[in-house]
């Protein structure tokens, strides 16, 4: 039996949050060959809601860069950032003039007036609907796991040196930023659940595009990147199949000869 770890933007889905049919299909076909499907994602449970992804029914759940692992409809782990750390560093990055988002299990924590004129800002709160609340207005009171910020304009080397001690930084481009508790990653997720669920991780298998997966690529015993992959995933996989929206999860399955 093998444990296929799935990554959700870029891998899953494209920037619409449309799944391609052979995707779903695929990791149907995956589980019915005895095979087990999980999520992998950077996005904490709170962003995780999409009926079109949930009703796929995977067999579990690493969210928030390995800050949460769920495995047959039970959380066997759990990490929140004690709230001293948490306004300390929501203080610093706003000193620093970063924009943030605090994402947690329940609830992600935003100020509208920040993002009202960011398009990918206005897609998460459309997104969020009921899941969203207002930063400033709940300050002290976060249950949050990590946080993304956008630090456009701002002096990223200075604020990384004041939260280095408490924090692991994954760029994602040159302005956005996942500001991650020491020593999670989406490979110590699935190290956590192997742990967790006696798993052998030479069994597992990383599916991913983006930069937080390459550390999900280093722990599983086989990892693929897709097509449309940043350069930096497609470097540090296995293998490289198509992109996402040419069957690149049906590909890839299919050249594990998994389906």
């Amino acid at each position: 039996m093998k444990h296929v770890f799935f990554d959700i933007d870029g891998t899953l889905w494209d920037f619409r949050s449309i799944i391609p049919e052979s995707a779903s299909r695929a990791i149907k076909m995956l589980q019915s060959n005895g095979h087990k499907a999980y999520i992998c994602t950077g996005r904490t449970p709170g962003y995780i809601t999409k009926p079109n992804l949930l009703s796929l029914g995977f067999d579990g759940i690493v969210s928030g860069l390995g800050t949460r692992v769920e495995a047959d409809r039970e959380v066997i782990f759990e990490h929140i950032i004690p709230m001293d750390i948490a306004t300390r560093t929501v203080d610093t990055v706003k000193r620093y003039g970063f924009r943030s988002i605090l994402e947690g299990p329940e609830y992600l924590y935003m100020d509208y007036e920040e993002f009202k004129d960011d398009p990918y800002g206005q897609k998460v709160m459309r997104d969020l609907e009921d899941r969203r609340r207002s930063l400033s207005d709940n300050y002290g009171k976060w249950r949050i796991s990590k946080l993304s910020c956008d630090s456009t304009g701002c002096d990223k080397a200075s604020c990384y040196k004041e939260l280095e001690g408490d924090f692991d930084f994954v760029e994602h481009n040159d302005v956005v930023v996942e500001m991650v508790p020491k020593g999670f990653s989406k490979g110590t997720g699935i190290a956590k659940l192997c742990e967790l669920k006696g798993i052998d991780i030479k069994d597992t298998i990383a599916i991913g595009d983006g930069a937080n997966d390459v550390d999900m690529f280093r722990v599983a015993g086989y990892s693929v990147a897709m097509g449309n992959g940043a350069e930096l995933a497609r470097n540090a996989a296995d293998y490289v199949t198509s992109a996402l929206n040419e069957d690149g999860i049906h590909n890839a399955l299919v050249h594990l000869g998994l389906i």
